[in-house]
């Protein structure tokens, strides 16, 4: 696929940034992207031109629209009623920072000696980082926490995303901690019950369990592979079965 970058203009005035991209090749795809685009305009505001003194922060502010003759304008202070607010590209999902998310990540694997990686595959698999979504079976937000789960692990707001994934960080290291370890049966047991695999002694012979073990360790691995790494520390003496957390 040829790749090309498009001509822009960009326009200076004292706080007041902005960016025209100008080129014709922009398919009607990449125009309703525009969104993520703002991302590339907030590097600019911030770090990208000499001498701005703006920070380029989530909080940013992005107004754009689009004119008659397909120009995409991008600017931080709208001159003109037609420019609509922008949702800056995330990385998870748009209705929660990164910085949010990652600082409530960091905090829990930190404090219940489980790996980032391993936190953010079992939100991917649960929720696609979707901090509102709520399961018919009635697990609620990051985590897919069930109220019974909530209550044991002293969760409050099901919907706060500290809460959330601290509390499902506290339940991961719960069941490594009941299953000697064994990462499998942790996950197979955040699925299906603790009970069902105490029943089994295995990965229950059901297709629902076995792929979404299958999906979580797949997406640790691409996490891990994204550095999501901590280290093991000597502060935390674990057995040999329990090294592979």
């Amino acid at each position: 696929m040829a790749r090309f970058m498009p001509r822009t203009s960009i326009l200076r005035d004292q706080n007041r940034r902005s960016m025209v991209i100008r080129d014709q090749q922009l398919s009607n795809e990449t125009r309703r992207s525009v969104a993520r685009l703002s991302f590339c305009l907030m590097g600019i505001l911030g770090l990208g031109i000499a001498g701005t003194d703006l920070p380029a922060t989530a909080d940013t502010e992005i107004f754009q629209y689009l004119s008659l003759n397909g120009d995409i304008n991008l600017t931080n202070v709208p001159s003109e009623k037609h420019f609509k607010r922008t949702r800056p590209a995330t990385l998870y999902h748009h209705s929660i920072s990164d910085t949010e998310l990652e600082g409530a990540v960091g905090r829990a694997a930190l404090e219940y000696r489980i790996q980032p990686a391993l936190l953010l595959a079992v939100m991917k698999a649960e929720s696609s980082f979707n901090p509102i979504v709520v399961s018919r079976s009635g697990a609620v937000g990051l985590m897919q926490l069930i109220p019974e789960t909530a209550i044991r692990h002293g969760v409050r707001n099901l919907y706060d995303t500290e809460e959330n994934i601290t509390g499902g960080a506290k339940h991961l290291r719960y069941l490594l901690d009941r299953f000697h370890g064994s990462l499998r049966l942790a996950l197979a047991a955040y699925n299906a019950g603790e009970r069902v695999v105490d029943r089994y002694g295995k990965i229950p012979p059901y297709r629902e369990t076995s792929l979404y073990v299958k999906k979580v360790m797949a997406y640790y691995r691409d996490y891990k592979k994204g550095g999501w790494v901590l280290p093991v520390s000597s502060d935390y003496p674990l057995t040999p079965k329990a090294r592979n957390f």
